[in-house]
C-alpha cells in the first residue's frame, strides 16, 4: 500500500494538465514559463532627450516675456518666469518699441490682441498703470515718455557685475535690466546650467536659477513700486522734472511770496527746518511730501530747503476800514469767551490724516463777489484790527455752500466770532475754513466729497453782512486760497 502511494503521488506531479503544460507542485507558474521568466532580457532604458539650447531671450516688464530655443520654438510667460508654455500660433515677435517700462506697447504686441505672452491686453500685473495712462491728461504718448524716463531715473542695475553661481563665474550670452533692482540674464550654454534663464533681485549682485518665494517677494515689492510710480506721475505737469530718486529736494514752487504756501518733495524720508518749525516728511505714493507755509512775515530773499534753494519775492497787501456798531466792536473784548473757542479750534487742527485725502483740483466753495482779497491790513473803526487771512465772498443768505475738495470734517460748530463754521481736514496738515454759515449740513466726523453741500451762507458771528470767510490753514498757519482753486498743490 505505502508504495502504490508513492508511486500515485509521482504521477500526478507529472501529469500535464489540459493545456499540456506540465504543472508544478506547489501550483505555481509552471516550471516552462519560471526558465522563461529567468531568460527574459531586461527592458532597454528610454534614451534621454536631447537638452535644447535657449539662444535668446527678453522680459516685456515683470510679468510677460519669452525665450527662444535653436529650433525656433518660443516659450512665453506670463507670471514673471514661475512657468513658461509654447506660444500660441498668433504670437508675434515683440519690437524694440515693447521696451521693458510697465507699459504694453502701442497696439498690443501680439497680432491677436495679446500682450505678448497670449493673455487678453488688461490682465498683467501692470493694468493699474494701463489706466493711470488712460487718464492722464496731457494724452497717452506724453504720459509715456514721461514714465519711461521716469523708470530709467529708478533703474538701479549694474549689468557688468560678475554672474556667479554655485561659487562659479558663468559667462552670459545676454544681460537684461529690468526694472528697480530687478534683472536677468541667459546663460552660455556652455556653462552646463539645467535653467540657464537667471534672475537678479539685488541689483546684479546675486543671481537665482529658480524663481524662488523670496523672488517672488521682491518682484512684487517692485511691482508695488511701480505701480505708485505712475500714479504719483499722473499727479504733475511734467512728472519727470519732479519725481527724481535719491535724497534730492523738490519745491512747488520753487518761488513764491509771502502769504502763500509750497509742497516740498523728496525721494527719501527726512525733515525740514523753516522758520523756526521741523516739518516732517510724510508717505505718499513713491515720495515724501510736506507743506511749508510762507508766513506774511517772510522777508523777500533766497532761502536754502534741502538742497534745493526757494526764492520769496516782494508783495504788498493792500488795506481795508470797517465802520462796525459798538455791540460788534465789543465783541472783539471778550477775551475769555474767543480763547474757549480757540482751544476747540487748535484742538481739531492738530489732528491731521498723514496722507493726501483728495487727488483731483480743488474748487471755489461759491460763486460770491470778492469783498475782501487775502491778506488785507484791516482797521475796525479806525483802530488797526488784524490781518485779512482769508478771502470774502459775499453771496445770498442761503446761498449753498461746497467742500472745496474730499476730506474730513475736524470741526463743525458755532463760534463766537466766526458764528456757525467748518473746518475740513485734507490730509498731511492742510484744512480748509467756511465761516458765518446760516446752517450746518455736516458734523465734526462727517467723510466729504468734493461738491458736498455742506451748509448755506450766512451772517453769523463778528459779520456785517452774509457773506462766506473762507481760507486755508497749513499746519496751522493761514495760507493765501487763491493758490487752489482750479488746480492741486502737485501742478503750483
Amino acid at each position: 500500500m505505502a508504495l502504490a502511494g508513492v508511486w500515485l503521488l509521482a504521477l500526478w506531479l507529472t501529469d500535464p494538465g489540459q493545456d499540456g503544460a506540465r504543472q508544478p507542485a506547489d501550483g505555481g507558474q509552471p516550471a516552462a514559463d519560471q526558465a522563461a521568466a529567468v531568460m527574459k532580457p531586461e527592458p532597454e532604458p528610454e534614451p534621454e532627450p536631447a537638452k535644447r539650447t535657449i539662444v535668446d531671450f527678453r522680459m516685456l516688464d515683470l510679468d510677460s516675456g519669452w525665450f527662444r530655443y535653436e529650433d525656433g520654438v518660443v516659450m512665453v510667460t506670463g507670471d514673471g518666469g514661475v512657468t513658461w508654455r509654447e506660444a500660441g500660433p498668433d504670437w508675434t515677435m515683440p519690437t524694440e518699441e515693447d521696451a521693458p517700462d510697465g507699459l504694453p506697447a502701442e497696439g498690443g504686441a501680439g497680432a491677436d490682441g495679446s500682450d505678448g505672452t497670449g493673455r487678453e491686453a488688461g490682465t498683467s500685473g501692470e493694468e493699474v498703470e494701463d489706466r493711470t495712462v488712460e487718464a492722464a491728461p496731457d494724452g497717452q504718448a506724453a504720459f509715456r515718455t514721461a514714465l519711461r524716463e521716469i523708470e530709467a531715473a529708478y533703474l538701479d542695475f549694474d549689468p557688468s557685475l560678475p554672474i556667479v553661481i554655485d561659487g562659479r563665474r558663468i559667462a552670459a550670452k545676454r544681460v537684461q535690466p529690468l526694472s528697480g533692482r530687478i534683472g536677468w540674464a541667459l546663460a552660455d550654454e556652455g556653462e552646463g546650467l539645467d535653467r540657464p534663464l537667471l534672475v537678479s533681485v539685488d541689483g546684479g549682485h546675486t543671481w537665482h536659477q529658480e524663481i524662488t518665494a523670496e523672488v517672488r517677494a521682491a518682484i512684487e515689492a517692485e511691482r508695488e513700486r511701480r505701480r505708485l510710480r505712475a500714479e504719483e506721475a499722473a499727479l504733475y505737469d511734467v512728472p519727470q522734472d519732479v519725481m527724481k530718486p535719491g535724497p534730492g529736494w523738490i519745491l512747488l514752487p520753487n518761488e513764491t511770496y509771502p502769504g502763500d504756501v509750497i509742497l516740498v518733495r523728496r525721494g527719501e524720508p527726512g525733515e525740514v527746518e523753516w522758520q523756526g518749525k521741523t516739518y516732517t516728511l510724510r508717505p505718499y505714493k513713491a515720495g515724501y511730501f510736506t507743506y511749508l507755509p510762507i508766513p506774511r512775515s517772510t522777508k523777500p530773499g533766497v532761502y536754502t530747503i534741502g538742497d534745493a534753494e526757494l526764492t520769496v519775492k516782494a508783495k504788498t497787501f493792500d488795506t481795508q476800514y470797517l465802520t462796525v456798531t459798538e455791540e460788534m466792536e465789543a465783541m472783539r473784548r471778550n477775551t475769555e469767551r474767543i480763547a474757549e473757542d480757540q482751544k476747540k479750534i487748535d484742538e481739531a487742527r492738530s489732528h491731521s490724516a498723514a496722507t493726501f485725502l483728495f487727488d483731483s483740483p480743488f474748487l471755489k466753495p461759491i460763486e460770491g463777489r470778492l469783498s475782501t482779497p487775502y491778506g488785507y491790513t484791516r482797521y475796525i473803526n479806525g483802530k488797526l484790527s488784524s490781518t485779512h487771512n482769508a478771502i470774502d465772498l459775499a453771496a445770498p443768505q442761503g446761498t449753498p455752500i461746497a467742500a472745496t475738495n474730499d476730506g474730513v470734517v475736524a470741526l463743525a460748530d458755532d463760534l463766537y466770532l466766526t458764528g456757525l463754521t467748518i473746518y475740513i481736514d485734507h490730509g498731511m496738515g492742510l484744512f480748509s475754513q467756511y465761516a458765518h454759515l446760516s446752517e450746518l449740513h455736516v458734523s465734526t466726523g462727517d467723510t466729504v466729497k468734493k461738491g458736498d453741500i455742506i451748509g448755506l451762507v450766512g451772517s453769523t458771528g463778528f459779520s456785517t453782512g452774509p457773506h462766506l470767510h473762507f481760507t486755508f490753514w497749513a499746519h496751522n498757519t493761514p495760507v493765501n486760497p487763491d493758490l487752489f482753486f482750479g488746480t492741486t498743490p502737485f501742478r503750483w
